[in-house]
């Protein structure tokens, strides 16, 4: 199977430029509201109120929002929650000339909201054309190449972006980029539609549907176990490798951007070696990766110096870029056609909920301590999780849920087929 064969199906590569255009748009907007925020407030906790308010409550707003429209053309709600996106920048670019704290975090909440539901659908939306083709996991990767270049490239270019022309422009040209991408899903003739199954209900039914279905499959529920886990270590260090850089390896502000730019660079090489790896079991590609995103923390705790610390980056960036990607194929292969988008939507909820405890959790430890003791916890925590996750998932059922590779059949629901409830006490 040639690797890019996947852009060759309809409506596939515009789904993957439209993913790419929101990894970026996001790093643009929380960059430029971080920096209007500071410069209008002068206060620290004002903008750590509007990363807390990007994290976690879209992560409750998400869900329902996919299950209340996972039921309609793709080609009418993909365009409009990238429409919305547009103008939500565009009344956040007005905002910052007659600034409304409050405004600009109830907004920040609508994007972030509407940014976790888009990717969701697009996933899913991705997911029924690959999987019929079967080319889920080819797909997959090309999506993860344009995640991962948006997450290396994307604080490069709003740093750019912001520096050179404010604020306010950035926030326009965001406005203007998700504007573009509506359009053209818009005007994209074959762009699939996840999946549904008629008659499930309203959205919260549907929303509780999704819940259960995760809960009563053992692969799934404890796959999402593990990696919440693992968010909150993955995550811990992010507010302290600026003091970590600064103070204790004594690098200054060009070391911060070294050190982000070696793991960015990982990331990225992690995808390509994702991509060439597609005869490697899913589950060992999680294991490893998730391992060696763990032995880079405890390798950037015991760094002497800042080239020592940007190797165990490239190497941390490496793990993540394969570990993310591994996690999502492994996850829509266990779900049916059509819960993609409702579990999908979980596992971004899960995604954006979970650093924020991770935080916090790093920024306490590196305040009573020191950041080396925050980047060693958070190795050693990985690692605990793998181990955990390893002996718990052992002996899951991993049979694949997706079928692949028969367009009659890429739905493995049977009429009338509903999930199992909640399991209680577990």
């Amino acid at each position: 199977m040639r690797p890019m064969h996947p852009l060759r199906l309809p409506g596939f590569a515009n789904l993957g430029f439209a993913y790419l255009v929101n990894e970026l748009g996001n790093w643009l907007g929380e960059i430029a509201l971080a920096v209007l925020v500071y410069d209008q407030t002068g206060s620290p906790m004002a903008t750590a109120a509007l990363f807390c308010s990007m994290q976690f409550l879209p992560a409750l707003l998400g869900p329902p929002i996919v299950a209340r429209l996972e039921n309609l053309p793709a080609r009418r709600t993909l365009p409009a929650l990238y429409g919305a996106e547009a103008i939500v920048f565009g009344v956040l670019a007005l905002l910052a000339h007659e600034f409304v704290f409050t405004a600009v975090l109830a907004l920040a909440i609508l994007d972030g909201s509407i940014a976790s539901a888009a990717r969701a659908l697009t996933r899913a939306s991705a997911a029924a054309v690959l999987a019929p083709a079967g080319q889920l996991r080819e797909g997959n990767a090309l999506l993860n190449i344009a995640f991962t270049a948006g997450a290396a490239g994307g604080p490069a270019l709003a740093g750019l972006v912001v520096a050179g022309a404010g604020a306010t422009t950035a926030l326009a040209a965001d406005a203007v980029s998700f504007l573009a991408v509506g359009a053209l899903l818009a005007l994209t003739a074959k762009l699939p539609s996840p999946q549904v199954e008629p008659d499930e209900g309203g959205w919260a039914e549907r929303l509780r549907r999704g819940l259960s279905y995760v809960a009563g499959r053992p692969a799934l529920r404890r796959l999402f176990g593990a990696q919440s886990a693992a968010f909150i270590f993955f995550a811990l260090v992010i507010p302290i490798e600026i003091v970590f850089v600064k103070e204790t390896l004594d690098a200054g502000d060009a070391g911060y951007g070294a050190l982000l730019a070696s793991w960015g660079a990982g990331m990225v090489l992690g995808s390509l070696l994702f991509a060439g790896l597609r005869r490697v079991a899913l589950r060992t590609l999680l294991l490893v990766s998730t391992v060696v995103i763990g032995a880079a923390y405890l390798g950037t705790a015991a760094a002497p110096t800042l080239l020592v610390a940007c190797v165990a980056s490239v190497l941390g960036g490496i793990g993540n870029g394969v570990q993310w990607i591994a996690l999502v194929t492994a996850v829509q292969e266990l779900t049916r056609a059509t819960y993609q988008a409702r579990v999908l939507a979980l596992l971004e909820a899960v995604g954006s909920a979970m650093p924020g405890v991770g935080f916090l959790l790093g920024g306490t430890i590196a305040a009573l301590f020191e950041p080396r003791a925050s980047y060693a916890v958070a190795g050693a925590g990985v690692l605990v999780v793998v181990v955990a996750a390893a002996v718990t998932l052992r002996r899951v059922d991993w049979a694949p849920q997706l079928k692949q590779g028969d367009r009659d059949r890429a739905s493995s629901v049977a009429p009338g087929d509903s999930p199992a409830p909640l399991p209680i006490g577990r």
